[in-house]
């Protein structure tokens, strides 16, 4: 149905198209305003002539209309009635520059109010509100600082701009200098101030003064609640003389947020009022609280629900990992949102269905960034790491918003998958689209470039990082340790202290592992032993295992076999696992065997123990107890993890095997690798064949150690790698004492730095020595 402005407007048009105005040019166009300037003499002209009464009519209906095509998103038709229009007022100019902010044609907006011959007090409020939804507040200042009058608009709009904005002292300067202050300016300072946590200065302003509208009790209310003080909030909520349905939502939901569900409940049966946010407050309660039969009870009772009430039910079920229930509610939601969806999508990727997820996700009618996020962290924590990374180079095909948590997923992925190339193209987009400086995306950058064996860049990052957090420090630490740089991260750990951050249970951890790999056993039991007096961290299963690793590795069997019975707690498979392997390497059978009793009792499917003590037995020459291991470990159905290795070379993932035959470059990796083999017998390398597990002879052991999968992918990147960048290859085993040798010697002989990571440390080659001082 047409307006009536329109309609007249209609009547207008015709007249004009035989009046003195037919054929005139556009004054104004938003990508031709040069038409408007060569006017502005004439058009202030035309305001300041005198005008007919009718004729003020009739541009009061051009006017509405211009703002009833504005106010329906129609741009370019308002437009084209403002250029037809037989003279402008400020009205119009008003009408014009309000409706292009409405639609976010900010620039567009600015021009038109740069070159109005003339502007009224609406002009400059209407452009410096722009200005503030623009977040450009030092431009709105300055045009605030211009004007020649100010009403209490102008003021309470400069100060909404900095409240809102977290500009809480702007705020209050601009607030102290109003000659006059009404009941939004009193507002928009108590709000700043709660919604920027200051409760303190909240209730001094709120204390100042006695008059006091509800929505501003509320406010208050809703900041002690906030701040999780529900002392404070449940005194100032008795206090109210007058409640709305509002006031009792806020303390019922502080109750429920608090834990305090008991309270909650009594609080919302003594309710005189309830609305369906009164009720989902009280579901959501207990959704948090992981009370679902609850929830699911006053769900059932409740007299209307919208869609937060159907979504805060779906989520109970989803937290809850039923997802049998979570979909039975999906499948009868009168409504469904983009929230739903996703939480459905999450659900089910937690619970590692990433089919019906995907599913799910093909099906949902719009996708928003959370969706792709979701599913893409669904495809990572689930090791589909592939899958994940398809899937966030699809969403960039299809134009989906980039947002932090789809970046962190897709950088976590880089770092299980090991795409360091990528993972740099990304840190290239981060940049690009000004999401860098955050610790969110800041610390999994930091923890791709550790993981990928790049710990220069990962360095280069923290040291230009801002605002860096306990994550920050814990991921850099932790990586030089990783990578054999015990001493650096140790010094890091200094620095870190002196920012004074206090250690938390993961630094501590990343200090042990630190000291276990670089061999310093006396810093490793002084930080030990001392940290919880010093730090308050008490000593968990993680914490003993890196030192039953550091004992172990010093050969202080013992010491660590003692340290483990005087453990407050039963050790678990990990740290038995640990002894093994250190009684493994330092030839101690009888603690060997003890730690390999209690891992069968405990994983008697884990089949990297049974390789351990099968290691151990094959040394000795002890034969025929690896034949018994073997024979129990095929009795029980065991069977050992294939060793492979991966090297990623222009974005594509090459994979070995022991003695590879699959690889299409096999016959020249093999006649490189025959090449390479003389020239490091020239350079003095002897092969460790007490690494093989078979009876055989000498030269047969020989033959099966060249072949290992870390040295094929290793003889293939000095191949393809070029000159001057480091070769990464990566394993899903413990590398080979003698493969260690190897690609030492390989280093050095061909000029190259070698990175390789196996499942538990990384190994810096570099002129033939390793990161790890052979201490690994």
């Amino acid at each position: 149905m047409r307006c009536a402005g329109t309609k007249r407007l209609e009547e207008l048009c015709a007249h004009n198209q035989h009046s003195s105005f037919n054929g005139l040019k556009p004054r104004f166009n938003a990508k031709k305003e040069s038409t408007f300037h060569s006017s502005a003499k004439r058009t202030q002209t035309q305001l300041q002539k005198p005008q007919s009464k009718s004729g003020d009519e009739d541009i009061k209906q051009w006017n509405v209309a211009i703002s009833s095509y504005m106010r329906n998103g129609r741009c370019n038709e308002a437009l084209r009635v403002f250029e037809r229009m037989p003279r402008w007022s400020s009205v119009s100019y008003n009408a014009m520059i309000s409706g292009y902010l409405r639609n976010g044609e900010f620039e567009t907006a600015r021009k038109m109010f740069d070159e109005m011959p003339e502007r009224d007090l609406v002009s400059w409020n209407v452009m410096i509100k722009g200005y503030v939804r623009n977040r450009s507040l030092g431009k709105a200042r300055e045009l605030f600082e211009r004007m020649s009058e100010r009403d209490v608009c102008s003021w309470n709009t400069m100060l909404s701009g900095y409240a809102q904005n977290g500009c809480v002292d702007e705020a209050r300067r601009v607030f102290d200098r109003m000659p006059e202050r009404n009941e939004v300016s009193w507002n928009a300072l108590l709000s700043a101030y709660v919604q920027n946590g200051r409760m303190e200065e909240a209730c001094a302003l709120f204390e100042s003064r006695e008059s006091w509208a509800l929505v501003s009790w509320n406010c208050l209310l809703g900041g002690f609640v906030k701040k999780k003080k529900i002392v404070e909030a449940r005194k100032f909520f008795d206090g109210m003389s007058v409640r709305d349905v509002v006031s009792w939502n806020t303390i019922i939901t502080g109750y429920a947020q608090s834990g305090k569900i008991d309270e909650a409940r009594k609080l919302f049966d003594e309710s005189p009022v309830k609305d369906v946010f009164t009720w989902t407050a009280m579901v959501s309660g207990y959704v948090q609280n992981k009370m679902v039969e609850e929830a699911r009870e006053l769900f059932d009772k409740m007299p209307e629900r919208n869609e937060v009430s159907w979504n805060a039910m779906l989520a109970g079920y989803v937290q809850g990992e039923r997802m049998d229930m979570a979909k039975e509610l999906f499948d009868v939601m009168p409504f469904r949102n983009v929230s739903t969806w996703n939480t459905m999508i999450t659900g089910y990727a937690q619970c590692g269905d990433v089919s019906e997820a995907k599913s799910l996700f093909d099906k949902i009618p719009k996708r928003d960034p959370v969706s792709w996020a979701a599913m893409i962290a669904g495809y990572s924590q689930s090791g589909h790491g592939h899958e994940a990374l398809r899937l966030f180079v699809q969403m960039e095909r299809e134009g989906g918003r980039l947002n932090r948590s789809s970046f962190s997923s897709a950088l976590s992925t880089c770092a299980d998958v090991v795409a360091l190339e990528l993972g740099k193209q990304l840190h290239g987009r981060l940049v690009k689209g000004g999401y860098e400086s955050g610790c969110f995306v800041g610390n999994a950058l930091l923890l791709m470039y550790c993981k990928c064996g790049s710990i220069g860049d990962a360095s280069d990052l923290f040291e230009e990082m801002t605002g860096r957090d306990i994550v920050s420090w814990n991921t850099m630490i932790s990586g030089y340790s990783r990578h054999g740089f015990g001493e650096e991260a140790l010094r890091l750990f200094e620095s870190m202290k002196r920012e004074g951050l206090n250690p938390d249970d993961a630094t501590m951890v990343a200090v042990l592992s630190a000291c276990s790999h670089t061999g310093l056993v006396d810093k490793g039991k002084e930080h030990f032993y001392t940290m919880t007096q010093e730090y308050g961290v008490t000593p968990n299963s993680q914490h003993y295992a890196c030192m039953v690793d550091l004992l172990g590795r010093a050969g202080l069997l013992k010491e660590a076999h003692s340290l483990m019975k005087a453990m407050p707690f039963e050790p678990d498979g990990a740290i038995w696992g640990t002894l093994l392997g250190a009684s493994r390497v330092h030839g101690n059978t009888e603690l060997a065997e003890i730690a390999a009793d209690k891992i069968f009792a405990m994983e008697p499917e884990n089949s990297g123990m049974y390789v351990l003590l099968s290691n151990l037995y094959a040394s000795l020459g002890r034969w025929g107890d690896v034949s018994k291991l073997r024979v129990r470990m095929r009795d029980k159905g065991v069977k050992k993890v294939t060793g492979y290795s991966w090297i990623e070379i222009q974005n594509k993932t090459h994979t070995f095997s022991v003695g590879d035959e699959f690889h299409a470059e096999k016959d020249e990796i093999y006649a490189f690798m025959e090449d390479l083999d003389l020239r490091m017998k020239k350079a003095g390398y002897v092969s460790k064949t007490s690494v093989v597990l078979h009876d055989v002879e000498e030269e047969e052991k020989e033959r099966m150690v060249r072949y290992h999968s870390e040295r094929l992918a290793v003889a293939y990147g000095i191949m393809r790698v070029p000159q001057g960048k480091p070769i990464r290859v990566i394993k899903n085993l413990r590398v080979c004492e003698d493969c260690h040798s190897a690609i030492k010697c390989m280093a050095k002989i061909t000029g190259r730095v070698i990175i390789l990571r196996d499942n538990n440390r990384f190994h810096h080659f570099k002129d033939g020595s390793c990161s790890c001082g052979d201490y690994w």
